[in-house]
């Protein structure tokens, strides 16, 4: 088939490299305009948009897929199908008219749960033991096409975000096309979602990953894991911001000889900082301090100048 592929983040390129290698024809990719970013703000392609010139694949990157422009542009291209993984905007019913053969969403979830920008997030922070991703053809309502194809992947006890989105990126792409195989042959045919489980993925924002220590160590754990790397978990001290890698809940029957500790509350031990929670404190990872490189949590108390013979200096808790 005659393909128009829509995608903008790193995860999607391993869908536009599968399709690349397929039988199908990508005639053009669709992707969000430049965006500016770094120290000098400057404007930069997304992965998906370099990607494509590598490929000398034709890139459209209008503000708004509802533009004029870019509707008559992808009308003359005549795409038979539209596959689309983590675009980032919706499309309007003008758009999804324009294939013969509709639009095909690559979702990384196992529908109908974790609809949403952020299903891989979602699926960490609630704990969820199993995972995967969904091939479905678009509606105007968000994430509620019908299924043509499934994939389970189990979520590991010490995946973050990336590390989960890592190995869907790689299999979602291969159920893809399988996915876009099965329409052009006629094998397949979407099947309506159930009507129940149904469960939203908003996007986590940067107050979202602020760590509230009097929660249990558990859900800080899935915290930290579900915003990393991005929107990046963080904590304060001194009233300054301090950015956390994933941590590690402390066994519960290995008590601290000077007691428990208060959320928040810091201790030094042998071999690193322990952090209290609402439940049995956690060790901390990377630890990376405003305006200072990452470092481990370790070398980042020595600097703190914490008392390794029992608590913290001056009872610093984290907040």
């Amino acid at each position: 088939m005659r393909l128009v592929f829509a995608g903008t983040p790193a995860a999607a390129v391993p869908s536009l490299d599968a399709l690349l290698k397929s039988r199908h024809d990508v005639a053009a990719v669709l992707t969000r305009p430049d965006a500016k970013a770094g120290r000098g703000l400057r404007a930069g392609q997304s992965p998906v948009a370099q990607r494509a010139a590598q490929a000398g694949v034709e890139v459209l990157r209008p503000a708004r897929p509802a533009d004029p422009e870019f509707q008559a542009r992808l009308r003359e291209i005549e795409p038979d199908c539209c596959a689309v993984t983590a675009y980032g905007a919706l499309l309007p019913q003008s758009a999804l008219d324009i294939p013969a053969r509709g639009w095909v969403n690559l979702h990384f979830s196992v529908l109908p749960a974790w609809r949403g920008a952020a299903p891989v997030q979602h699926a960490i922070l609630h704990g969820d033991d199993i995972t995967g991703a969904t091939t479905f053809q678009i509606v105007r309502e968000l994430d509620a096409g019908p299924v043509y194809g499934v994939l389970t992947e189990p979520v590991l006890p010490a995946d973050t975000a990336g590390d989960l989105l890592a190995r869907l990126s790689a299999a979602g792409a291969d159920l893809l096309v399988a996915t876009l195989d099965g329409i052009e042959s006629g094998a397949l045919q979407p099947q309506p979602q159930p009507p129940d489980g149904v469960s939203m993925a908003p996007k986590l924002t940067t107050d979202d990953a602020h760590v509230r220590w009097e929660q249990s160590a558990m859900a800080v754990d899935r915290l930290i894991r579900a915003c990393t790397p991005a929107p990046g978990a963080w904590t304060e001290l001194d009233g300054h911001r301090v950015k956390l890698g994933p941590v590690r809940p402390e066994p519960a029957e290995q008590p601290l000889p000077a007691g428990p500790l208060a959320p928040g509350e810091l201790h030094i031990v042998r071999d690193g900082v322990l952090a209290g929670t609402g439940t049995v404190p956690v060790r901390l990872g990377e630890v990376q301090q405003e305006g200072k490189r990452r470092m481990q949590a370790a070398d980042w108390a020595r600097g703190l100048r914490l008392d390794p013979s029992g608590r913290d200096r001056h009872g610093v808790v984290l907040g």
